[in-house]
């Protein structure tokens, strides 16, 4: 190797010598610089969004799938063998309660009801002329003309005839009753159901000629869990027990009130009979129908309601961040009361506290935070009446 070369081998070791001493130096600058990472600076702020409590009132309530059931349904039969003389009525008609719906064949019957009159009236003479001769018999006897005797016999004649008259009058009233079964009336106000029969048909007792339903009011019938017993009876107890159902995603809510607890609970399947009572004059609800149910059972009053997505469970237990002076965060134990949908109900909040609701996964006890937004209600406000939502 030649002197040349020597010395081109020297000039670079020495640059890279040179090269790794300022490396290191603006390293070390670089490190000791204000607010940076590392062993002389902290962890940085964490981002996040607040949200403040809201008061109100929250209604504690139960949810169930159940089914429309008319309070009353009455399968119209004739009580004689006889044939249809007039339909007074259509299918799907609405009837009120003593409407004629139906007229049978009454010939034989209104005879019958003549004929035990005819009865009556021929009895009644009959009393009417031994009742004159018991008088008669009376001035004779009071004369000396007739013997008691033949008085006392007189009597037990009138005292017959008049128990004759009650007798028939009793089996004229029996042909009455017989004769009003040819007119059929509507047992209460409600709707008529199919209608089989036509006039100049025969039919007996076992034939069927429509139903009637009464649609208002009319009943909701569903099961609750039986370890909501206590909530419903205690609800009960304290006054009415109202109930919502409704019978699709579009369908406006029908209010009403719980009407009826079962006296037993279904020990196969865990869970109580419950009836709700609805006033239907619009027809909203349909018998047979398939509604979700609603019930009220308790109000928490002025309950502090947050966000479910600010509440963190863990082994510690319960617990939310709030802000707190320096803007950093704390820890404030919780016990969620209610849930529904994605709000709850808890306790160990006043009320007036900003809870963090996004960013936490990242927090610690103390730890500084810096906000992304001004604190906004934990509950949308409601439009006011007259405003799009």
């Amino acid at each position: 190797m030649n002197k040349k070369n020597v010395g081109v081998i020297a000039v670079v070791a020495a640059l890279v010598v040179a090269g790794g001493w300022y490396f290191n130096q603006g390293h070390e600058a670089k490190a000791q610089a204000p607010g940076a990472k590392g062993a002389g600076g902290g962890q940085p702020p964490v981002t996040v969004n607040v949200v403040k409590p809201e008061r109100r009132d929250v209604g504690v309530e139960l949810f169930a799938n159940g089914t429309v059931t008319p309070l009353r349904t009455v399968n119209l039969h004739p009580q004689t063998v006889t044939t249809i003389r007039k339909v007074h009525i259509r299918e799907g008609q609405f009837v009120k309660e003593g409407e004629l719906m139906f007229s049978l064949d009454d010939r034989a019957d209104l005879a019958n009801v003549a004929q035990a009159q005819a009865q009556v009236a021929r009895d009644r003479a009959t009393l009417a002329d031994l009742d004159r001769q018991y008088k008669r018999s009376q001035e004779l006897v009071s004369q000396n003309f007739l013997a008691q005797s033949a008085l006392d016999s007189l009597l037990s004649q009138v005292e017959a005839q008049r128990a004759l008259v009650q007798s028939n009058q009793a089996a004229m009233r029996a042909t009455q009753v017989s004769a009003s079964y040819t007119s059929i009336r509507a047992p209460m106000s409600g709707r008529v159901g199919a209608i089989d029969v036509h006039p100049g048909a025969l039919v007996q007792m076992t034939t069927s000629l429509t139903t009637v339903t009464q649609l208002d009011p009319i009943n909701v019938s569903f099961t609750l869990p039986e370890s909501t017993l206590g909530a419903l009876l205690g609800a009960q107890k304290a006054g009415n027990v109202d109930v919502h159902v409704t019978s699709g995603a579009d369908a406006k809510p029908v209010a009403g009130r719980l009407s009826f607890i079962d006296n037993a609970v279904d020990a196969q399947a865990g869970t109580i009979r419950v009836k709700g009572e609805f006033s239907n004059n619009d027809t909203n609800l349909w018998p047979g129908q398939y509604v979700t149910a609603r019930v009220v059972v308790q109000t928490l009053k002025d309950a502090v309601v947050i966000p479910q997505t600010a509440i963190i469970t863990s082994t510690n237990g319960t617990f939310v961040y709030v802000l707190a002076e320096g803007n950093s965060a704390r820890q404030v134990p919780v016990k969620r009361v209610y849930a529904f949908g994605d709000q709850a109900a808890v306790t160990g909040l006043s009320g007036a506290e900003q809870v963090i609701t996004e960013g936490k996964q990242n927090l610690r006890p103390g730890g500084k935070v810096r906000l992304a937004q001004a604190a906004k209600p934990a509950v949308a406000p409601q439009p006011k009446q007259g405003e799009q939502a």
